[in-house]
């Protein structure tokens, strides 16, 4: 048994012309619910505005919650913010805390959208409108939950994540990714590991064992905040790596076994992967999903609220 938190809401269809697969999540929350898997379901509720401005600029939070986002903005972000967008966006965060706050209980817990680290203070960038790592990370942390180690295996790297949490004595980040891929303007984490293009699975997981050990080791987190993206593997469409599916399996293994061994809770979120067939790119957030849900069952890691 393990908890999977999703919102109706992350199903917003974009305006018309939009390449973004919005239809991923509920993919997603498809097969999870066709598995064979023992899944509890939770609903959030949307971030309050309040702490959304934690992370964002007040102005620019006022923008996406009444869908006026400027047309610059939106090029930025990648697509147009409508209303059902706008709902989306607010619905997004609040999974993402609600998965942490089942994690500090349960040990694991995962949402089935979130991920969104290109948001920056004042504006939404690569997909993503506001940062739901950053959010959920300063409200925790007001929260007296702490340290919280933000761990993101993106293709991407996490940018804003990096730079809404900068400075924050309870919130360290870690990012893994494909150094000449998409931002082009890097922003530092605690610790960055830029990766060249082509890595296939072998590299990659020693780089990533060698590098984030020593950092959960010393950062000694409450909690994880798990970026999962699949977008590392080989044929994803805006990924520069070259990770097998059993890459990825064993990269999601070896997180949740950090983690496990050290009595820390985790909770994930989905992050980016792309490609032409929804449902292929969805099976493998999904698998995802299922990996990390596996390990921590089979642990019997469960911690007192």
């Amino acid at each position: 048994m393990y908890a999977v938190v999703h919102h109706p809401d992350y199903v917003a269809p974009g305006a018309p012309g939009s390449t973004y697969q919005w239809n991923k999540n509920g993919l997603v929350r498809q097969i999870l619910s066709e598995s064979d898997d023992a899944i509890e379901w939770h609903t959030p509720d949307p971030m309050p505005r309040a702490w959304l401005e934690t992370a964002h600029c007040p102005d620019y939070v006022a923008q996406v919650l009444s869908a006026q986002v400027p047309r610059e903005k939106e090029r930025r972000i990648g697509f147009a913010v409508t209303p059902l967008v706008s709902r989306r966006a607010q619905a997004v965060p609040g999974g993402t805390y609600l998965a942490a706050r089942i994690a500090l209980e349960q040990g694991f817990a995962a949402n089935s959208a979130g991920g969104s680290h290109h948001a920056l203070y004042e504006t939404g960038a690569g997909y993503c409108v506001f940062n739901d790592l950053a959010v959920a990370a300063l409200r925790l942390a007001a929260e007296g939950v702490g340290p919280v180690l933000i761990v993101d295996c993106d293709v991407h790297q996490g940018d804003g994540t990096a730079a809404l949490t900068a400075g924050h004595p309870g919130i360290a980040t870690y990012s893994i990714h494909a150094e000449k891929n998409f931002p082009v303007r890097k922003c530092r984490s605690t610790l960055d590991v830029p990766l060249p293009d082509g890595v296939e699975d072998a590299t990659y997981l020693a780089t990533l064992e060698s590098t984030l050990t020593p950092l959960i080791d010393a950062v000694r987190p409450a909690l994880i905040l798990y970026q999962a993206g699949v977008d590392p593997f080989h044929g994803d469409r805006l990924g520069r790596l070259a990770l097998t599916q059993d890459g990825l399996v064993a990269r999601d293994a070896l997180i949740a076994g950090l983690a496990q061994t050290r009595g820390v809770p985790l909770a994930s979120t989905l992050g980016g992967g792309y490609g032409a067939d929804a449902m292929e790119v969805a099976q493998r957030h999904a698998l995802s999903v299922r990996t990390l849900g596996a390990a921590f069952a089979k642990s019997r890691l469960y911690l007192p609220g």
